[in-house]
Order: structure tokens, then sequence, then C-alpha cells
């Protein structure tokens, strides 16, 4: 029986862990498995032939003979947060997996900045001891998962810009140019790293951002269990034709000018529970847009917004900052009707 649904899971899954087959057995027998026996049993198949082992302990990862190739492309550390440097982190493990080198250049690039990015803020960010680090590559798709187990990113950018809630925290940080350390941290790490990639998450405290650009949507999202410090994960199709250079470059307002200074902004995120957009929600989304030349809003699935909302933004806002540029998009009727009202009036 547990060795028949173990050589199920290996092929569907093409590789696994023992926490798979033991929630596997739950889900057919509705009897719990102890660890230690499924181990036993996993272990014995792994002596005689029937499958393969990558790493040890909590780390092993198991397939069939014929799926061995896919464990080749996974690496799981565990490192200890003293004196890390994400530049040797990165160039270790591309000496132990040379697989990442034969990646295409354009790819490369991407990884190398959102792996160093997402590693460095957990490094210096989080205040965690360890850090916990997956690295894998499944058919086309290359997948980092950075886990750290300290004050987590929303918790913490509430606490340092003084916010009232994590979804505040979340719109803040998808502004860009967000950071917990202005001194030492431009605030771009995270806003770039959820451009470059097809999926993009980050968990903590259950709350989870993702941000999924083969759709070009964004969501929030509560998430159970409370996961405690920060988890991101980040995957990019190897065979994709993006470049990071492609990707800055539309954020910029003269193209021939390097510097940040447009951005996006999703409304639908600051009208979370409420059909209506006031005034003061207004003044949160605004909150240090003064940094941009252009401001991007996109009304994508925005039913209608507040008189006292447009009239903040489109007359208040531009009266002050006339040289910044507000770019409506993907208006319906009626935000429209509002939006050109306030521009008029």
């Amino acid at each position: 029986m547990i060795k028949e649904t173990i050589l199920k899971i290996a092929r569907e899954k093409k590789q696994f862990k023992t926490v798979d087959v033991i929630k596997a057995l739950r889900e057919h027998t509705q009897k719990p498995y102890a660890r230690s026996y499924v181990s036993t049993v996993v272990n014995s198949m792994v002596k005689d032939g029937t499958l393969v082992r990558e790493g040890s302990g909590r780390w092993s990862v198991y397939a069939l003979p014929q799926y061995a190739d896919a464990l080749g492309k996974r690496i799981k550390k565990r490192l200890v947060n003293k004196e890390l440097e994400e530049y040797e982190v990165l160039d270790g493990i591309k000496k132990e997996k040379p697989f990442l080198n034969n990646l295409l250049e354009n790819v490369q690039s991407i990884f190398a900045y959102a792996f160093s990015e997402m590693l460095n803020n957990a490094i210096e960010h989080s205040k965690t001891k360890y850090i916990e680090i997956e690295i894998s590559q499944e058919k086309d798709i290359l997948t980092f998962v950075v886990r750290d187990f300290g004050i987590g990113v929303f918790r913490n950018v509430m606490k340092k810009r003084n916010l009232k809630s994590e979804i505040e925290a979340i719109q803040d940080l998808l502004k860009g140019k967000t950071t917990t350390a202005p001194k030492a941290h431009s605030g771009e790490g995270i806003f770039f790293t959820s451009k470059i990639g097809d999926l993009f998450t980050l968990e903590s405290f259950g709350y989870k951002l993702r941000i999924d650009n083969r759709i070009q949507d964004v969501f929030v999202e509560e998430s159970k269990p409370d996961l405690r410090g920060t988890e991101v994960m980040f995957n990019i199709n190897v065979k994709t034709k993006l470049h990071l250079s492609s990707v800055f470059s539309n954020y910029q307002v003269d193209p021939e000018e390097p510097a940040f200074d447009q951005t996006e902004i999703k409304i639908k995120l600051y009208t979370m529970r409420t059909i209506y957009v006031s005034r003061s929600q207004a003044r949160r989304l605004l909150a240090g847009l003064n940094k941009f030349r252009r401001i991007i809003l996109d009304f994508k699935h925005v039913p209608t917004v507040g008189q006292a909302f447009s009239d903040e933004i489109f007359r208040v806002f531009h009266a002050k900052h006339p040289d910044i540029e507000i770019v409506p998009i993907n208006m319906n009727e009626a935000v429209k009707f509002m939006v050109d009202r306030t521009e008029t009036t």
C-alpha cells in the first residue's frame, strides 16, 4: 500500500519529499502515518534502486531513476545570517549547480538580479538568524525561494513608515522606492523583482502579495496558517525573451535618461472591501508619489470612484505638482466621467 502510493506520487510529481507521501496517505486512508516509518520505507526503496535521492535529512528529495536529471537542477541551503554576502552565496551555488551557467544570458541576468535583491533584503532587513534558500528548474520553469524567520516584510514597512495595516504596507511596496533603510537602499528591489518574473509572491504573517505577470494582474490574499517571517517565491520561463534593461526602461519617462521616474498604480488595491474610494484613500495612494515624473493609474476592475477621490488626485495633487504627469488607463464609463468632470472644473 505505502510503496504503491510512493510510486504513484513519484510518477505524477517527478520529484517529491517524504511529506508528500505522508499527506497522500492521510488523505487516502484518513489515518496518520509517522514520518519515521514513511522515511524508512522510502529509504529502503532508495537502497534497492527503485528511487534515487538528493540531499539529506529534511532537505531530501526523491525521484524515479528516469527522472533523476531533474534532481540535478535543485539546491536547498540553510544559511546562518552572519557576515553573509549575497554575491558570494550566488557564486557558490553556480559552482555547485552548473546548470545555472548554461541559461540564456538574459535569463542569467534576470535571475542574478532577482535572487541577489531578495537575499540581500533577508540579510539586511529581516533580523533573522537563519535564511533558507531553494533553487530549482522543472522543465522550462526556473524558481527560487528565499525564506527568513525575522520580523516580516509587511510589519517592518508598517513600523518604519508609521502605517496602520499590512495592506497599506503592500500598497506602498507596489509603488516602488519604498525602503526601511533609505540611507543604504533605494527601495527598488522588490518593485523590479516583481516585474521581471512570470510569477512573484511575497508572504508574511498571514498576508500574501501575488503578482502574476502572465496575466498582468496583482492579488492580495490572506494566507493560512500564518507564515512567520517572510517567504519570497520567484519563477521565470528559461526561454523568455525578456531583458532586464527593457523592464527598467518601462519605468523611465525619458529612454535616454536612466532614472526610475515612472510608476504604475493599480487602483483596485485601494478599494479593497469597498466600491467607493474616498479622499483619504486618494491621499494614501498619492503618498510618496511626488518622487516620480509620471504616474500611471490603472482603473481596471474598479467600478466607480468618489468625487473626492478624483478631486484629490486630478486637481489638488496636480496643482501642487504641475510637473508630474498623471495618466489614467483602463477606465470604464463611470470612472471616466468622474475623472473628466474633475479635470474640467
